[in-house]
């Protein structure tokens, strides 16, 4: 907090400054400084501390979106904004010893993908440009107490108009969709090996697909209760892919490994979900990501 205070009342300095500049201008530019004084002090009116962030506030940096921050400009969500409050946990660590930049990371890859669908459940959906980011806690403010993480969107380029918290607007079919698809997903990439190879770590793969067979039994339940003849055939391909999943978390050594990922892998290829989305009602624009990941 010490650090946080002096850099508050420096920008309030700035303002006032700004304020008692406009008599030395002529009166030409007078309206121009009041109108600049005014947006000043607007900003300076608007910073808070990114140690009380909560989810839902729209923001605006102040700097670069990357790197240490103290504060960022609050916005309404209706006017024009570089971020977006989305999701926020508390990191459960035993000990005040502080775990490491890598480590914070990492939970943080984990944690904020799950925390932002609960805000913002159709990743399809999202502003083009709109990146998952984080706060998160430094050695030095892990030291008085913070274990706080907020997980954000923000925009790579441009602006976000309006807020990403579509979760109300949902109907209960679509949010029974969302949440399993996600699921699916989200345990294959946070369970995916650091080696490049099976070969390498047959036991790491495996444990993906483990993950990855249980997410899509759980999301097969979840398509059960939903009609439609797209969803149905979507189903189908579903429950083909969650056998060779299967298959993969058991084979008994690499080359049946390959045997059951290669058809599993294919089967949850986002493209194929398309049909089904746009009966449910979803956008059906894959992710340029994903679909770069699939087509190779």
């Amino acid at each position: 907090m010490a650090i946080r205070a002096p850099r508050r009342s420096l920008r309030g300095i700035s303002a006032v400054v700004a304020l008692l500049a406009i008599g030395a201008v002529g009166c030409s530019d007078v309206s121009d400084a009041v109108d600049s004084a005014k947006d000043g002090a607007k900003k300076v009116a608007r910073q808070r501390s990114v140690f009380s962030l909560d989810t839902g506030d729209c923001y605006n940096p102040n700097g670069k979106a990357e790197g240490e921050a103290f504060s960022v400009e609050i916005v309404p969500c209706d006017e024009a904004h570089e971020g977006q409050v989305v999701g926020e946990f508390a990191i459960q660590k035993k000990g005040t010893e502080y775990p490491g930049d890598d480590e914070i990371s990492a939970i943080a890859d984990e944690r904020c993908p799950v925390e932002a669908q609960k805000y913002a459940p159709d990743t399809w959906a999202l502003p083009k440009g709109a990146a998952l980011f984080y706060y998160t806690p430094t050695k030095e403010s892990w030291a008085t107490g913070d274990r706080s993480v907020s997980c954000t969107y923000t925009a790579e380029g441009g602006k976000l108009n309006g807020s990403l918290d579509t979760a109300k607007s949902l109907e209960p079919e679509q949010t029974t969709y969302l949440t399993g698809s996600n699921a699916v997903y989200n345990a294959l990439w946070a369970n995916q090996s650091e080696k490049d190879t099976i070969e390498d770590d047959l036991a790491g793969y495996k444990a993906q697909a483990k993950a990855v067979a249980a997410a899509l039994d759980t999301h097969l339940k979840g398509l059960d209760g939903i009609e439609g003849t797209e969803v149905g055939k979507l189903r189908t391909t579903l429950t083909k892919a969650a056998g060779n999943w299967e298959k993969a978390a058991n084979a008994a050594d690499a080359d049946a490994f390959y045997v059951a990922y290669d058809p599993a892998f294919t089967d949850i290829d986002p493209n194929k979900s398309v049909a089904a989305r746009k009966e449910l009602g979803l956008a059906t624009t894959v992710p340029a990501d994903d679909a770069e990941i699939w087509a190779g």
